[in-house]
């Protein structure tokens, strides 16, 4: 008997931004697979009785390649499992979820996804920073660094926009370059940015530097991926709305969760 596969969003780390949905589809598994960005707070709300697979992947370093998890993911389907596929964020937003749900439809194998909050939005709130606001920003864009670096059709122009705020995932290691082409382009080098390291969990970092100065502040701290990074003129908002810094943790669940009571 065939069983189903669930891709479903962890969320950015903080264990009470996973869905109630999310969590009542965890409950059901019998085998998971999860990336590296989920984080063990998430990962103990997981039954005991669930088999868990670490598939997670590094920059530069992919010790399960992703044809081998979509592999797995069809040969434990196909084996009668309730299978939980489990990825930081959201799995449709850079994280691979349609190529696997692909798989799973060209095998006949039943799927659902749920989706989880994207780091792109939650580790810019839990900064201060709102992406768009009346006086400051229009809209916003979410790229990848890698993707920004290496595609030869990223439009620069567009994303060197004033009026909107550019929001990088995936791209510490490209920061210098990235924050030149933007200045290239057009986008003053003074421009605020932020990087945010390790966003919504407790030992989340924010760095606040400009466009021409940010790679340098961010290395001399010695802030790591995974980092998000925002860039425009609501940076300035975290001044004044910085309040996870400042929040009482209260408990959802057993786990620490960023509320403020």
């Amino acid at each position: 008997m065939t069983g189903r596969v669930y891709l479903i969003g962890a969320g950015p780390g903080d264990p009470g931004l996973l869905t109630l949905k999310a969590k009542a589809c965890l409950e059901v598994c019998s085998v998971v697979l999860y990336d590296h960005l989920v984080s063990a707070a998430v990962l103990q709300l997981i039954p005991l009785s669930v088999e868990l697979i670490n598939v997670g992947k590094h920059r530069a370093n992919h010790p399960v390649p992703q044809a081998d998890i979509e592999r797995l993911l069809v040969q434990k389907a196909l084996g009668g499992h309730v299978v939980g596929r489990l990825k930081g964020g959201d799995p449709f937003v850079f994280g691979r979820g349609a190529e696997e749900a692909e798989t799973l439809v060209h095998n006949g194998i039943p799927f659902e996804v749920i989706p989880g909050i994207t780091s792109a939005i939650a580790a810019p709130a839990y900064a201060g920073i709102a992406l768009t606001h009346r006086d400051l920003a229009s809209g916003f864009h979410v790229v990848t660094g890698h993707e920004c670096i290496t595609s030869t059709g990223t439009p620069w122009s567009l994303l060197a926009l004033s009026s909107q705020t550019l929001v990088i995932l995936m791209g510490m290691g490209h920061l210098r370059e990235i924050a030149a082409r933007l200045v290239a382009a057009g986008r003053c080098a003074k421009t605020p940015v932020a990087v945010i390291c390790s966003g919504t969990t407790d030992v989340q970092r924010v760095i606040v530097s400009t466009l021409a100065m940010i790679a340098q502040d961010v290395e001399a701290a010695g802030c790591e991926s995974p980092g998000v990074i925002v860039i425009g003129e609501v940076v300035r908002l975290r001044e004044s709305l910085a309040w996870f810094e400042s929040e009482v943790p209260v408990q959802i669940s057993g786990q620490t969760s960023g509320l403020t009571g």
